[in-house]
């Protein structure tokens, strides 16, 4: 059986909210928590966009879950040798319970320091770069490298880790899973599709775990939990390429009207039937992943713990 984790959203919650669902998390037994890496939300409606880093220092403090990002891109908006410090740190302060996941990134977030935003292909090749710096850098030792994309001159972390930061790598076509496969330490993906857990193992990942994600609205009024979906995550819906290439929570809002309540109603589970909760979480263990991650949209965050507490994850149990 998989085990149950929180997904905190960055993108949609102040810092201290952030970090009192962390407790309430924990103690409504979820196993471990993700939280999202944003420099801006998806919309303005959802509404904020704190400092991850910031985020993960006061959960180290509040919780004793262990907390990974999902995902982090260590390509373009920050240098790779800077998130690996960032990574190192979150470890030492979590005792050694932080995992890093890392992605080839959003146009929406890597963008805004003026640069281009490459193909796919290329962000995939930076990311590759960036994982290699990093693991370096995860040792303590000094290092120095000239690669086709990143310098870097001295660098060495003093504060490490006992063990090596795990980094995880996130993908949802097959060129970005038989990266993950290659050189992650675990596959992050949001949709469960055993076919790509079947491709990450066959391509070098057997034995790594595989872990995923979705998001629900827990609500009495499930007609009103759809409404709260679209306003706050339609973006979730829009299809293709969009999410990584689009720049700006604008241009997401200007494709919101493309995303029906009738698109929401089928794709998301809203509400507070048990067994439609349970089903969407048991479609990921049936597909063979190791670790499942649920985030509740929406303000009504105490309700959704408690409903999972004492309704939801009873019955995920072994």
């Amino acid at each position: 059986m998989p085990e149950y984790g929180y997904f905190l959203a960055c993108e949609e919650f102040r810092p201290a909210e952030l970090v009192e669902q962390a407790r309430m998390a924990e103690q409504a037994g979820f196993q471990s928590l993700w939280i999202s890496d944003h420099y801006h939300p998806w919309n303005d409606a959802q509404g904020e966009s704190p400092f991850v880093w910031s985020v993960i220092g006061a959960i180290s403090e509040a919780v004793s879950l262990p907390v990974e990002t999902a995902v982090t891109c260590p390509t373009a908006r920050i240098h790779p040798a800077v998130v690996a410090q960032a990574a190192a740190t979150s470890a030492v302060m979590t005792n050694g319970r932080f995992r890093l996941g890392v992605g080839s990134g959003e146009a929406l977030n890597e963008h805004i320091l003026g640069h281009v935003w490459p193909p796919a292909s290329v962000r995939l090749e930076m990311l590759e770069e960036a994982i290699l710096i990093m693991r370096r850098l995860f040792t303590g030792e000094e290092i120095s490298h000239y690669g086709s994309h990143y310098r870097v001159e001295n660098a060495r972390l003093y504060t490490v880790p006992d063990e090596p930061v795990q980094i995880d790598v996130s993908g949802f076509g097959p060129a970005a899973t038989a990266l993950a496969a290659r050189v992650g330490d675990g596959f992050i993906t949001m949709m469960p599709d055993e076919e790509m857990v079947t491709r990450f193992r066959k391509g070098g990942g057997h034995g790594k775990p595989v872990m995923g994600g979705t998001k629900v609205c827990y609500g009495t009024d499930r007609d009103e939990a759809v409404r709260t979906v679209r306003r706050l995550w339609s973006n979730q819906l829009l299809p293709g390429e969009m999410a990584q290439i689009l720049p700006s929570p604008r241009h997401f809002e200007q494709l919101g009207p493309l995303v029906t309540e009738q698109m929401v109603s089928e794709n998301t589970v809203c509400g507070d039937d048990v067994d439609e909760h349970v089903s969407e979480l048991k479609a990921f263990a049936d597909a063979g992943f190791d670790r499942v991650y649920v985030s509740q949209i929406g303000p009504d965050q105490r309700g959704f713990f408690d409903f999972y507490r004492t309704k939801v994850l009873p019955q995920l149990q072994p």
